[in-house]
């Protein structure tokens, strides 16, 4: 599903987020990626989504490269990839249904699809019941699961997630990671970039470790299901 080979990410002044990387992630995987800050893992979902580009070397995401997507097609390209942001970068003057919609609406989606789907995606969240409200009222928690709705309103192949724990307490963080599981089991390839290794170790999923912008062993970590077990 995700194949980087050898990408590096300069920036200017010779700084390298990412440096010869080479990674591979298999159709309906549920990989994490770790790392101390600056590590690189922003980065490295960035290039998947296609806000950024690399220097050199390739990512080829469901068998396409993205250096072979021109600018105009980079909307189309994202409708494939669901992003979650550790800010839920949500909308405070539109209400949740509003939010939810917006990719829909984006991509020119008829008013009844979208509300359709948009419902559909709250109710796999468990926020249906809160559709006409504005983000403002609502929990951390809750806000979180509406930028998870949005990012699966289109019904992505690939989800990508940027710390969407990172502002959570324990409990709600499990429960973000939950709902992630749920995707995964019903095929959508999900790569995670966290720093809470322990609430990862719970999950028993595949995990890679950057440091300074390189895999930080040879090999992918395997999280050790010994000290728990998916709850």
């Amino acid at each position: 599903m995700i194949r980087f080979e050898e990408v590096t990410r300069r920036f200017p002044g010779g700084q390298e987020a990412l440096s010869g990387l080479t990674l591979e992630v298999d159709k309906g995987e549920m990989v994490f990626v770790t790392g101390h800050s600056g590590a690189g893992k922003s980065t490295l979902l960035k290039l998947i989504a296609l806000i950024d580009r690399p220097t050199s070397g390739q990512v080829i995401v469901d068998g396409q490269s993205t250096r072979r997507v021109k600018r105009r097609k980079i909307p189309a390209y994202r409708r494939q990839i669901g992003m979650v942001f550790q800010d839920h970068k949500l909308l405070y003057d539109r209400p949740v249904a509003d939010n939810v919609a917006l990719p829909l609406v984006i991509a020119g989606a008829g008013p009844r699809e979208t509300g359709r789907r948009v419902r559909a995606a709250l109710e796999q969240v468990g926020l249906l019941h809160k559709e006409r409200q504005n983000p403002e009222t609502l929990s951390a928690g809750e806000q979180q699961r509406v930028g998870i709705a949005r990012a699966i309103v289109t019904r992505p192949k690939l989800l990508i997630a940027d710390e969407p724990t990172g502002n959570l307490d324990p409990d709600l963080s499990l429960e973000v990671m939950r709902i992630f599981r749920r995707f995964n089991e019903v095929g959508v390839t999900l790569m995670i970039a966290s720093h809470d290794i322990a609430l990862i170790d719970r999950l028993g999923c595949r995990r890679i470790e950057l440091d300074e912008g390189r895999l930080a062993t040879p090999a992918d970590h395997v999280a050790d299901e010994e000290g728990g077990s998916w709850p």
